[in-house]
């Protein structure tokens, strides 16, 4: 009797509905990564350069001399920390994206989830910062702490995806930063019920993520 003919093959030998071939795992193909990767690049970049817009002197200001001037900029000390604050934490994200190496050539149902929703949340962080920039208020700082958590937990997921789509338990998972940033935000909400003026400062935090991650790694 003939031998049973091999199981049909798919996209360069991976096989239907996620199995395993040659012990690594081939997650289901939904989406080409690379499009993805393309539309996220795309999104930061946007995002990035929505908050510089968010830095507006006073429609009212009219200085008259150098020291007016830089009293005004001085002014303006709450949105250039809650700037920096953001864009550093954009910069960390998208960075942690374009270094992974691990990711599956087709996306799967899972990861393209994870990501388009970690890109709304890059999205709305204009807004948000707006918003602590503007009003110094605990209601502010919560809703930029929660943007912060809503960003992490979609990382979170992502790194999961990633691992589970190419089987490879090696693939950096970011849990040191992202429970930094759940951390940070977490205090910068509580800080806030005391003094929202201050709030911000817990975001310091993150900057102790490369020596947790040496730490933890060595």
């Amino acid at each position: 009797m003939a031998d049973a003919a091999p199981p049909r093959q798919l996209n360069g030998g991976k096989m239907p509905n996620g199995t395993r071939i040659g012990g690594t795992r081939k997650a289901a193909g939904f989406i080409p990564t690379r499009r993805l990767e393309a539309l996220t690049d795309a999104v930061f970049a946007f995002a990035m350069t929505l908050l510089v817009l968010n830095i507006e002197l006073p429609d009212d200001f009219d200085p008259k001399t150098t020291r007016d001037f830089m009293q005004g900029l001085a002014g303006l000390s709450d949105t250039f920390i809650a700037y920096l604050i953001t864009f550093l934490v954009l910069v960390a994200f998208w960075s942690g994206r374009a270094q992974a190496t691990h990711e599956p050539e087709m996306a799967s149902p899972s990861y393209a989830r994870a990501t388009l929703f970690h890109l709304l949340w890059v999205t709305v962080l204009p807004f948000s910062m707006l918003a602590v920039s503007r009003y110094d208020v605990a209601g502010a700082v919560w809703l930029y702490s929660a943007n912060m958590i809503l960003l992490a937990v979609t990382g979170i997921l992502i790194s999961r995806a990633t691992k589970r789509d190419s089987g490879r338990e090696d693939a950096g998972d970011g849990r040191i930063e992202f429970g930094l940033l759940i951390a940070s935000a977490i205090l910068s909400m509580l800080i806030s019920l005391i003094s929202p003026d201050y709030a911000m400062l817990a975001y310091v935090l993150n900057f102790a993520a490369p020596f947790l991650r040496r730490r933890v790694d060595g």
